[in-house]
């Protein structure tokens, strides 16, 4: 039977309108259904029938599956939906508990590798919206979703509309950027690829913006041409963006502004990637008194006796 038309039962119809009422984006809708389907499939039958027993087996069997903690939590809250909202039996969530996620810190370009990032892209294009990340520091879904409009360049900022959490905000434009923009903006027109007042990054078909997956591979590819060995992503340049800020000892409040950070703790693990501004700190052992003599230049690795 061919997907599209596929019988919806009118379980999952309730549940879709559930999300609907409420204005669920379409990416939070699709993971919701997934979760739902995916205790289906383990009960053997329909999930309306399922107990608090069931579902504490169901988070059991995803942990012995090795299923990620990222996965079984975006589970968990499809779940929650759909026991809450459609059955009105949140009790039963009661036997399901949230994996805690293992914190791990995010690999950083310096600023010389983005540099070399961004001069390999493969056209003005890509090295347009790899220049907007990073010099704005936005997420590849901020990135493609700009239009021309939100250039501001009186004001020098861009509007980011919409954005995660389905909140507006300001970014920063700094004149280099302002500058690869008209560039890009230029040859766009010249070629026909960009409608006025359309979108600043337009797909393959100017009514269509470029997408997330593009941009990722944009990047990808760009760093391979730049034989950079880091894993990179587009995130990658918003994490370089934030971390070469709090070098540049801006303060972290701004930035977690800038980034449209809902909590400062989110915004404050950049700190401890911040290389430049660990170096600065002096270490209370250099205020001993010194058994060798304090170099006078820099130390190497592996050391020498002193």
């Amino acid at each position: 039977m061919n997907p599209s038309t596929q019988v919806v039962s009118p379980l999952r119809q309730r549940m879709i309108e559930d999300m609907r009422l409420r204005k669920l984006n379409g990416k939070t809708q699709i993971a919701y259904v997934r979760a739902v389907r995916r205790l289906a499939e383990f009960l053997r039958r329909s999930p309306d029938t399922a107990t608090g027993e069931d579902l504490r087996r169901f988070q059991l069997h995803m942990v012995d599956q090795g299923t990620s903690s990222m996965t079984i939590n975006a589970t968990i809250s499809g779940l929650r939906f759909f026991f809450e909202i459609t059955l009105e039996r949140g009790e039963l969530m009661a036997m399901m508990s949230p994996v805690r996620e293992p914190r791990k810190l995010p690999v950083v370009l310096s600023r010389e590798e983005v540099a070399r990032l961004i001069a390999a892209a493969r056209n003005p294009k890509h090295r347009a919206a790899l220049s907007v990340a990073y010099g704005a520091g936005l997420r590849a879904s901020e990135v493609v979703s700009l239009k021309v409009g939100d250039i501001d360049s009186e004001r020098m900022t861009l509007r980011v509309e919409q954005g995660k959490g389905r909140k507006d905000r300001y970014a920063i434009l700094s004149p280099l950027l302002l500058e690869r923009l008209r560039a890009w903006w230029r040859v766009a027109h010249a070629e026909g690829k960009m409608l006025p007042n359309g979108w600043l990054f337009p797909g393959l078909d100017p009514i269509d913006p470029m997408t997330p997956r593009q941009l990722n591979r944009a990047i990808h590819a760009a760093a391979a041409a730049a034989r950079i060995d880091k894993p990179v992503s587009m995130h990658s340049l918003r994490h370089a963006f934030a971390t070469h800020l709090l070098e540049q000892k801006v303060d972290i409040r701004v930035i977690q502004v800038l980034l449209g950070h809902k909590k400062l703790d989110t915004t404050a693990l950049y700190s401890q990637v911040a290389t430049r501004t660990i170096r600065d700190v002096s270490s209370p052992l250099d205020q001993l008194s010194p058994g060798c003599a304090r170099p006078r230049r820099p130390l190497r690795w592996p050391p020498s006796l002193c």
